[in-house]
């Protein structure tokens, strides 16, 4: 079982009971930009919880639309959240970036191919700043109007989108660095 994404849905189940297909969009909308998951991902994860009873399952039908299967933390899952939370992780957090594992291998003579990936790789950075910057706080508001009771993890949802802001802001300047260096002509 992924660790991570076990902890993840145990979070968000925490929160509320919710099917897996719920569970994804909470994923989507809120921790997707750090932590994501495929649906695929998600089901196999809940089918391993409920085997080691961290979660439950029901039924729940549906007049015109299939049944609902909703899942439910129980109380050895909560047991299991609370101390992962309250661990300290002790160790550098693990990135990987695909972009800079091609630029690592890339040839200096291909500017051309550098360029062009730097610059879709600025696009996409510079689009997901926009939406820290602009969409992210209001997402934020809303779902804490909907889900009164969690408002008081609003400053730790805070915390994370202004994360995800300066990395991104600080990966724009890195990307507009190296690109800058690899437009100049060099002096062969």
């Amino acid at each position: 079982m992924a660790i991570m994404l076990k902890f993840a849905l145990l979070g968000f189940l925490n929160y509320s009971p919710m099917t897996g297909y719920e569970l994804e969009g909470w994923i989507n909308a809120s921790t997707g930009n750090f932590w994501h998951a495929e649906l695929s991902q998600i089901y196999k994860t809940l089918k391993q919880l409920e085997k080691s009873d961290e979660v439950t399952s029901h039924i729940e039908p549906q007049v015109g639309k299939p049944d609902r299967r909703v899942y439910t933390i129980t109380a050895a899952g909560k047991a299991n959240l609370e101390q992962w939370l309250e661990t300290p992780i002790v160790e550098e957090v693990d990135k990987k970036d695909s972009l800079l594992l091609k630029l690592f291998f890339s040839s200096p003579a291909d500017r051309a191919g550098i360029i062009v990936q730097l610059r879709i790789q600025l696009r996409l950075h510079q689009q997901k700043l926009e939406h820290y910057r602009l969409q992210t706080p209001t997402e934020i508001l809303q779902f804490a109007n909907v889900h009164p009771e969690l408002l008081s993890n609003a400053p730790l949802w805070e915390a994370t989108r202004r994360h995800g802001e300066l990395y991104e802001a600080m990966y724009i300047q890195w990307i507009e660095e190296t690109l800058q260096q690899f437009e100049t002509p060099s002096k062969e």
